[in-house]
């Protein structure tokens, strides 16, 4: 699949880490980098196999503390010289839709992305570009804000809300 230019997640919900919608149990996350190996192309709209290739970007996989063979998610990003631009993002396919089984993913991917700027000095200041149809969207969830065409950003007060939403314990 030829991946189109503008991030695409669902931000469901903004929760304390993940949370199964069936039985509401909350389930803390950790992020670790991903292995091509641990990346099966058939469970992910994205090649992430040609995102690992680009030594330009880091690539993390979320899990649970209590699983961490099943990924709930991938974040690509790189570390520019004062932000951390988000180049890719995406929920795992059992996260998503009506019948997914955890909400909150989006914004836990976002959030990391946050601290990863945060503890970089960059003060959680991050970048990415939208998919145009989801501009509002991203700001009224995410806080995020428009800059030049469909160019978007977290910054201060509003990477710090997910920061503490999601990493409040860390």
């Amino acid at each position: 699949m030829r991946r189109k230019k503008g991030v695409d997640i669902e931000i469901d919900k903004l929760t304390n880490s993940i949370v199964n919608v069936i039985s509401r149990e909350e389930f803390q996350t950790e992020f670790s980098k991903v292995t091509p190996k641990e990346i099966k192309k058939k469970d992910w709209l994205f090649d992430w196999h040609k995102e690992l290739k680009d030594k330009n970007y880091e690539v993390y996989k979320m899990t649970t503390v209590e699983n961490k063979n099943i990924i709930q998610g991938l974040v690509s990003f790189q570390k520019r010289e004062d932000f951390v631009f988000i180049n890719l993002v995406e929920s795992a396919n059992f996260n998503r839709g009506k019948d997914k089984l955890y909400e909150g993913v989006g914004g836990n991917l976002f959030a990391h992305a946050c601290k990863i700027s945060k503890d970089s000095g960059f003060g959680g200041f991050v970048s990415f570009i939208s998919k145009s149809s989801l501009m509002e969207y991203y700001n009224r969830t995410l806080g995020a804000t428009r800059t030049i065409g469909q160019r978007m950003i977290i910054v201060d007060d509003d990477a710090e809300i997910l920061i503490t939403k999601y990493f409040k314990n860390k």
